[in-house]
């Protein structure tokens, strides 16, 4: 018994089962080929393909596992392509130990006495998969995975119940293989459910501010008697309004002037947004309501020609604000919802506004923003407060001249007093749901039973629409005319 391992008679048998397969005119101009291209001159009906890889069998193998092939007929030589990817030990005449060396592809052929293949097998060896699949196995005993070896790699198909377990089979293969380069998840999700999310963005802000400061001046004949007071409202950096109450006595040289600036502002903005979006479990999805407003970018100034006056204007960009929402479910076993979920709620404020000198003059608005990013699980129709804030801030600010503003009583017109409260609760809840789809009857519009309102009301009562309500003849009423019971003939 002995091993054929030169590659050209690998190949002159590769050329002659090919010759087989492909029929005898093929084959003549195939071994004619091959004659010509040899070294030694071979008459060209004496070629044909004795073993090939149309005829072997395929064999998966693991590092370092073995099979044991039991043979038709005595075997007097073995083929082996390449002996370090997996090699062929014969223990019997009959009976032959295929055994995995390292990853890759090979091919083993067997032959009798009489020079004819007895098998053929395509060995493909690739890395241990049995703890991939008892591990598979153990965590999910009822799916329907199969867990095959594509080189160095691992591939994972097969069907599962929910983009959870879809996940978690991926993690759990990662984790053994090693590698989650080297992890294709192939696997298919029946059924992918739905998620709608509710997001309701909440928030109350209450201000309360206060001033009082007198500004006086005067003189008698050429000279100051009494000292200039200019009160400034340090805490908001303006007073509210110009309106004050003056007094003012002249006579000549002599004068007297007083002014009271006095003013309260308590005001409240109550902000409310309930964005809803539904997307597919696993997938990301987007919404966004609100606009874009100007700012400049940039000053510059050209002349169209000489002799003619510049013209300056600004770039202009544009920022966005309004409501946007942003969220990844996945649903999990027992019908709870992972959410990755950013969601912002902003609006132009007249807080911290910017002027911009010009010409012309430009006043940039401020943006007030209310952003929260993060991933939460709950089971569907649960609420959950993602995110909330509490805000007080109090500022008081005292200005006036020194010593005479300490004076008990009279003190009071040395100086100005400033005091700011702001208050702010804001709470963002979420709410997911797993949802079916539904007939367009079963859902509700916005627009549904509105109705314009006539002339007279328009015109004599301003109104807009008219109330809601069902429209006359959406559903009439069914009356039947006859006797009923039954009819005999």
């Amino acid at each position: 018994m002995r091993m054929l391992l030169p590659a050209s008679l690998a190949a002159a048998l590769a050329l002659a089962a090919a010759a087989d397969a492909i029929g005898p005119a093929a084959a003549q101009d195939a071994a004619r080929i091959a004659a010509n291209s040899g070294a030694d001159e071979t008459p060209t009906g004496s070629v044909r393909f004795a073993a090939g890889d149309t005829a072997a069998r395929f064999v998966a193998l693991g590092v370092g596992k073995s099979i044991v092939v039991d043979l038709s007929r005595d075997v007097r030589d073995v083929l082996v392509s390449n002996p370090k990817i997996a090699n062929a030990v014969v223990r019997s005449s009959r009976r032959a130990y295929l055994i995995g060396g390292e990853i890759g592809q090979t091919n083993i052929y067997f032959f009798d006495g009489d020079g004819r293949q007895i098998a053929g097998f395509d060995i493909a060896v690739t890395r241990d998969l049995n703890g991939v699949r008892a591990g598979l196995r153990h965590m999910f005993p009822s799916a329907d995975m199969r867990v095959e070896g594509v080189g160095d790699g691992v591939v994972l198909s097969g069907n599962v119940a929910n983009a959870g377990e879809s996940q978690r089979a991926f993690d759990l293969a990662t984790r053994l293989v090693g590698d989650p380069a080297k992890v294709v998840n192939s696997l298919t999700i029946g059924g992918r459910d739905q998620v709608m999310l509710k997001v309701t963005v909440a928030e109350v802000q209450r201000n309360v501010i206060k001033q009082l400061g007198i500004n006086m001046n005067g003189s008698i004949g050429y000279g100051t008697f009494f000292p200039v007071t200019d009160n400034p409202f340090s805490a908001t950096g303006s007073p509210l309004s110009n309106t004050h109450a003056t007094l003012s006595v002249n006579s000549g040289r002599n004068f007297f002037n007083a002014t009271l600036q006095a003013m309260e502002q308590a005001g409240v903005i109550r902000t409310l947004a309930e964005p809803t979006l539904t997307a597919i479990s696993g997938e990301s999805a987007n919404f966004v309501a609100g606009g874009e407003f100007p700012i400049p970018s940039g000053y510059t100034c050209s002349q169209p020609s000489s002799g003619s006056a510049s013209i300056c204007q600004y770039g202009i960009d544009f920022k966005k604000f309004g409501v946007s929402l942003n969220f990844t479910p996945v649903v999990l076993s027992g019908g709870r919802i992972s959410l990755k979920v950013m969601t912002e709620v902003s609006d132009l404020s007249n807080e911290n506004t910017l002027t911009l000198a010009g010409p012309p003059p430009v006043t940039i608005p401020s943006i007030q923003m209310r952003r929260t990013e993060t991933t939460v699980e709950i089971p569907s129709g649960g609420a959950l407060a993602m995110a909330g804030m509490i805000k007080d801030q109090t500022k008081q600010a005292i200005n006036g001249v020194p010593a005479l503003m300490d004076l008990p009583v009279l003190g009071a017109l040395f100086k100005s007093r400033e005091y700011v409260n702001q208050k702010t609760e804001l709470a963002v809840i979420v709410t997911p749901y797993v949802v079916r789809p539904v007939a367009p009857r079963d859902l509700a519009r916005p627009t549904d039973n509105f109705i314009d309102a006539d002339d007279p009301a328009g015109m004599l009562l301003g109104h807009f629409n008219r109330l809601y309500g069902t429209t006359a003849g959406a559903n009439p009423p069914r009356t039947y005319y006859g006797k009923p019971g039954f009819i005999l003939d």
